[in-house]
């Protein structure tokens, strides 16, 4: 028989360890990717992948893990011009004294489209390939996250207050749908329900967003029990905590995405789990906002879906998905007594699969495999702060940072290299950072 031609692929990325997350627990030693038209083709031996497909384009990373793009489930981007502005207060304060006000005074079409570039362009450089954002204007959130080469889930936020975005609850719902209608065919683009939390929205905005979120088959994405003041004003307000009245209204379901999830009873991480609910783990914003240490080893020892998130930049003040990983690993066993608590193994797969999963998302991200979307990050465990290198994976989580990342593909495109942008110049971001230092200033 004569020999068989090479399969063609637009990309073949070889790493001295491929995690694929999925299967739980794999490690693949000298293994390459191979992408075409932006997914993933095969996963194969590097030898074998070099005789099986001829690539345009080989990638050869000879000290590196590849793994799957990182997915931040909680952030709002546009906040990133607001890093630093109001730090050290509580939750209730910071919003109502500061961030409120300053969001009344300046939210704009024009800051969310500049804020959201930026946190794009930190969380490309730490390897985050995804990001859950809640926000107004989330039309020109997209903008940004479509010149950024990135993906994005634009949440259709709603409030029960007007805002310089829209008028109350119904115009807020009806602008999401319609920026809907007009980004749907957009590849990188997803969108969730996005009730901002249960004390700014209202039973009758919850119900409705519980009906348009079945019809859509889309997540409905809520601040939930993230401090015990909004527990109380719960009880004094509807009788009930936060989470049994989303469960009355018909919000506790698989489509849920409770973002915090600080203060849960064991009654109430069962109901999470029994109802198929996620979890945005956000543990340094948090720590920051003094909210409390969340539950995670029950979590996850429950079955709940755990993601995790960063929180906005004016409450973190990072957008570092590493360091996110890092924290919630650390903290899960301090907070439960057992080092074994939250293994390296179970951050990477919140900080990836997880998110995936809690958006819906899965089928196209979250893990290294064929049939998926081809993001992808290459981490360099060659330093000298990274050696020596017993398990890359605990590595990941425990000795690497996102300074380590190299190279980031999204859908198969290369947006990041050896710590330089391929889609802007330092410089525009520099000249859009100064512009909303000095208009906040102001």
């Amino acid at each position: 028989m004569p020999p068989t031609s090479p399969l063609p692929a637009d990309l073949l990325v070889e790493a001295r360890w491929v995690v694929p997350v999925e299967p739980a627990g794999m490690l693949l030693e000298r293994h390459a990717v191979a992408v075409r038209e932006g997914r993933i083709v095969a996963v194969l031996p590097a030898d074998e992948a070099r005789r099986r497909y001829a690539a345009a384009e080989t990638v050869t990373l000879a000290e590196h893990a590849l793994i799957p793009g990182l997915v931040n489930l909680h952030t709002h981007a546009a906040m990133t011009v607001m890093r630093g502005y109001a730090d050290d207060k509580p939750l209730m304060s910071w919003l109502r004294d500061h961030i409120w006000p300053a969001e009344a005074a300046h939210a704009s079409p024009e800051m969310v489209y500049d804020g959201t570039l930026l946190a794009c362009a930190e969380m490309i450089a730490g390897g985050v390939t995804c990001a859950n954002d809640m926000y107004f204007f989330p039309e020109d959130a997209a903008r940004a996250f479509l010149d950024a080469g990135m993906r994005g889930v634009l949440g259709m936020i709603a409030v029960e207050f007007p805002t310089a975005y829209a008028t109350g609850p119904d115009h807020y719902i009806a602008k999401g749908l319609a920026m809907r209608d007009r980004l749907a065919e957009e590849p990188l683009l997803s969108f969730c329900m996005a009730p901002h939390a249960p004390y700014t929205v209202s039973d009758a905005t919850f119900t409705r967003i519980a009906v348009v979120a079945e019809e859509l088959d889309v997540p409905i994405h809520v601040h939930l029990h993230e401090t015990l003041e909004e527990i109380a004003e719960s009880l004094r307000r509807h009788g009930v905590r936060p989470l049994e009245r989303l469960r009355g209204l018909g919000l506790a379901t698989p489509r849920l995405i409770g973002v915090h999830g600080v203060h849960l009873t064991p009654r109430e991480i069962d109901l999470l789990a029994r109802n198929g609910c996620s979890i945005a783990h956000c543990p340094s914003s948090n720590l920051k906002l003094a909210s409390g240490l969340a539950p995670v080893a029950a979590l996850l020892d429950a079955g709940v879906n755990v993601g995790i998130g960063t929180d906005g930049a004016a409450s973190n003040n990072r957008l570092d998905v590493f360091q996110e990983m890092r924290t919630a690993a650390l903290l899960a066993k301090g907070v439960s007594g057992r080092a074994d608590a939250m293994p390296a193994r179970d951050a990477l797969r919140a900080a990836t699969l997880g998110g995936a999963r809690a958006l819906g998302l899965e089928d196209r991200v979250g893990s290294i495999a064929a049939g998926k979307d081809a993001d992808l990050v290459a981490v360099r465990l060659d330093r000298p702060e990274t050696q020596p290198c017993f398990d890359p994976v605990s590595h990941l989580v425990y000795a690497a940072g996102r300074e380590d990342v190299s190279h980031v593909w999204i859908r198969g495109v290369l947006r990041f290299r050896d710590r330089s942008h391929l889609w802007i110049a330092p410089r525009e971001l520099e000249k859009l950072a100064a512009l909303w230092h000095n208009k906040l200033v102001r």
